[in-house]
């Protein structure tokens, strides 16, 4: 039972950690991963470095953006760090 006692501390040090850091970085990272898989045409985006643009294809790793001036640049998906404004779906 002392032992116990002694380990709360640790336990609940532990236990606020997870709460307050781990956790809302698990969620952020798989909100990002998410995002990144559902990248289609047409979104436009914004870069990790801030490169902003248009996504024009999308390949399994990587995706090609368009930028102001018509160049076309090449990307992996983790490169993408936000989504401006998706594409309008027309059915």
């Amino acid at each position: 039972m002392d032992t116990i006692i002694a380990l709360s501390p640790l336990l609940l040090m532990f236990l606020l950690m997870w709460l307050f850091i781990i956790r809302p970085a698990q969620k952020r990272q798989k909100a990002t991963a998410n995002m990144q898989s559902e990248l289609r045409r047409g979104d436009r985006i914004v870069t990790i470095g801030g490169l902003h643009g248009t996504v024009d294809a999308v390949d399994d790793t990587t995706i090609y953006i368009t930028v102001a001036d018509g160049t076309r640049m090449q990307f992996e998906r983790q490169a993408i760090a936000r989504v401006v404004d998706t594409a309008k779906t027309t059915v």
